[in-house]
């Protein structure tokens, strides 16, 4: 069988470290000819790059480096190479692998998965941002029809779901949220919630900022706004409904009234191997749901008043990108400030709905970017107008 080329980016994180579990099960189908990571962990950086025979590892925090060769040294994997720099990381995304997975949280994984797509690698994105602050920058950057598959969960969900029908026949999308852990909570009662609270996600393992999302439920909104992008649908025919047990990932309702869901355990390792394998499906890669229990699947409205955090996303991906990429700017600030005691938790929502409204009349100016660098300009914009606000707190 003829070995895919594989690079992850981010690869010490949740999404990286599934990845490699899963290619570690399927050697035969993939080998991993890159790795990067932002830098926190560089220790497990080169313990995968020995277990994985990498040629090249690179980290985006320059002051790493060092450290880096060092403890791959010592790793027994002295033959790799080491790059480091953010212009590194993007280099080792465009080398041209036949799949980059990309599992960088936050906008910076931008421009990787631009030059991933320009390279014609297949991306397997699992970094909502990259579509969230410059789609149609991202969208820009493809060299054939269908190079992106979606590793998020809810992506890969309706992703699958869709092969049912054509687009033509698509009625809506019907997005599964968890609820988080602050699911039936009225908005008087979160005022007190406290970082280790939030942190404590009730079914799926995440990273902390990923995880925070999740519970104010930003993470939805965002979702709602990549899958309008990645699928083509509008907002108005995208629905988000409360799912407890993370069991239907999500769903797509068709014209004649069937609706095809994509159903499982919850475990992120079935989309990240759909994501690296796909059109392929891989044996053996995560449990199927156990039919021999007695099981209750429930579905219950979106509290939009205790969660505003969906219409507020909804709002932004009506008016344009760049109010997309501000809300999700000025969400990772006010996210960092909360996991620093810096914000309660009430205040991350208000937040940024508060920085929106300050620079709305500046957004609706020319809707899309011209390129990266106006993006990143705007971003700091945002971030800086968040900080402003939250100083003030």
């Amino acid at each position: 069988m003829h070995s895919n080329t594989v690079v992850i980016l981010g690869s010490t994180g949740s999404i990286g470290t599934q990845g490699l579990d899963v290619i570690s099960r399927h050697p035969e189908r993939f080998a991993v000819v890159g790795l990067a990571a932002g830098g926190a962990h560089i220790d497990l950086l080169a313990r995968q790059a020995a277990e994985f025979h990498v040629p090249q590892v690179a980290v985006f925090d320059k002051t790493k480096a060092a450290a880096l060769r060092e403890a791959l040294d010592q790793a027994g994997a002295k033959h790799t190479q080491v790059q480091a720099g953010p212009d590194a990381v993007i280099a080792m995304a465009g080398s041209g692998a036949n799949v980059v997975l990309n599992g960088i949280t936050g906008s910076i994984g931008l421009e990787p998965s631009i030059a991933a797509l320009k390279a014609g690698s297949q991306l397997a994105l699992a970094n909502k941002e990259s579509v969230v602050a410059g789609g149609h920058l991202l969208f820009g950057a493809q060299t054939r029809e269908e190079q992106i598959n979606p590793v998020d969960s809810e992506h890969s969900a309706i992703w699958q779901s869709l092969r049912s029908g054509t687009h033509a026949e698509v009625s809506r999308l019907v997005v599964t949220a968890s609820g988080g852990p602050f699911r039936g909570m009225t908005r008087d009662r979160m005022t007190d919630i406290t970082p280790e609270q939030a942190l404590n996600h009730p079914t799926w393992n995440m990273g902390p900022v990923v995880t925070i999302n999740s519970s104010t439920l930003m993470n939805k909104g965002l979702e709602v706004i990549e899958a309008s992008r990645l699928f083509d649908i509008p907002p108005e025919r995208i629905a988000v409904t409360v799912h407890p047990q993370s069991i239907v990932h999500s769903m797509v309702e068709f014209v004649d009234g069937a609706t095809i869901c994509q159903a499982s355990p919850p475990d992120m390792r079935l989309p990240i191997a759909l994501g690296l394998s796909a059109p392929d499906r891989m044996p053996d890669v995560a449990a199927a749901c156990d039919w021999t229990q007695a099981a209750a699947w429930t579905f219950e409205p979106l509290d939009d008043e205790a969660f505003p955090a969906v219409s507020l996303a909804r709002h932004c991906l009506a008016a344009s990108e760049k109010h997309t990429a501000v809300l999700n700017a000025a969400n990772e600030q006010a996210v960092h400030a909360f996991l620093d005691h810096r914000l309660p938790y009430l205040g991350i929502v208000d937040t940024v709905k508060a920085v929106l409204d300050s620079m709305d009349a500046e957004l609706r100016g020319a809707p899309l970017f011209r390129d990266v660098e106006e993006m990143e300009q705007l971003e700091r914009e945002a971030r800086a107008k968040a900080d402003e606000l939250i100083d003030k707190q």
